[in-house]
């Protein structure tokens, strides 16, 4: 239930003609953000079943204080005019933007992914115009971590931040891979999109003790659930453990992560960054109705 002052300001404010997104409960640290993944089916990551306005309003009802933005939506394929007609649709809502994937290469986490490391500067401007300051990027071999650097030094002349999220088929696939690599890559403005559901499918340790291992370097954090098992009837490519069948299911729901261990271990670290909900929930339910009991289940978990 929301405070009194904050039904008074949300009455107010529509007598203005202006209706704010819905305020925080008192004790909130993190902040959550609503990925337009949702309205993505699982395995075409191009096509969405929902406009920019009708996920700014479902954001807005729901509770978020930001849009996590793809290129379903707007990325560096898209006029400028397109972008700011975005940007100022956003921003009027009274939302921010958590972070951008600028191309459909690296969500699809395909041998093109990398690509965007060797032409960082789109991507930077598709952030600056978005209001962002964290892109997220791919890497596929060793030979990225080079571009990767050249990449961040970019981006921080700019302000602006780059993050891997924690992928299957990826350099960061495994824990003590993406610990790795983000040594090697020794630059402050790259960091992790820390994403447990794929550490879990492919048995990696992606609770508390990994949370604070990573502490440092977590920029943002994804939230999905599956259900692993022989009779799934969807399924991950992984280097570890190859073709990992599963089920999608609800972040709320028990058979898959332990989510109460994760979120302990970004309290015990203060972690007050973006939770964003990252699921394509297409084979699960409404879009509506499970973007609502995503924030229902985790708002209690993201306060201290």
């Amino acid at each position: 239930m929301f405070a009194r002052r904050d039904l008074l300001l949300r009455l107010t404010a529509t007598a203005a003609g202006v209706v704010p997104a819905l305020a925080a409960p008192e004790g909130h640290k993190m902040k959550m953000s609503l990925s337009v993944r949702v309205a993505e089916a699982f395995h075409n990551k191009e096509q969405s079943t929902k406009t920019i306005d009708e996920l700014i309003a479902l954001a807005r009802s729901a509770g978020y204080e930001a849009l996590c933005m793809r290129a379903s939506q707007v990325g560096v394929h898209s006029p400028a005019e397109r972008v700011k007609e975005v940007s100022g649709k956003i921003k009027a809502a009274g939302l921010a933007v958590s972070m951008i994937t600028g191309d459909f290469a690296v969500p699809s986490n395909n041998e093109q992914g990398p690509g965007c490391l060797r032409r960082i500067g789109p991507y930077l401007d598709l952030a600056h115009s978005l209001g962002a300051d964290l892109i997220r990027v791919c890497m596929k071999k060793e030979e990225d971590i080079q571009w990767a650097q050249r990449a961040a030094d970019e981006a921080r002349e700019r302000k602006i931040r780059l993050a891997h999220q924690s992928h299957c088929a990826s350099m960061f696939e495994t824990v003590d891979g993406a610990a790795k690599v983000l040594q090697a890559i020794n630059r402050p403005n790259f960091g992790l999109i820390y994403e447990p559901a794929n550490w879990f499918v492919v048995n990696e340790p992606y609770g508390r003790e990994t949370v604070k291992r990573l502490s440092p370097h977590i920029f943002n954090f994804y939230i999905q659930n599956h259900r692993v098992g022989p009779t799934g009837k969807d399924y991950l490519e992984t280097w570890k453990n190859g073709r990992v069948k599963l089920d999608h299911i609800g972040v709320w729901e028990t058979s898959g992560l332990d989510s109460a261990d994760v979120f302990a271990g970004l309290r015990e670290i203060g972690y007050s960054g973006f939770i964003t909900v990252h699921q394509a929930f297409g084979n699960i339910m409404p879009v509506e109705d499970a973007v609502r009991r995503s924030v229902q289940f985790l708002r209690p978990l993201t306060v201290g």
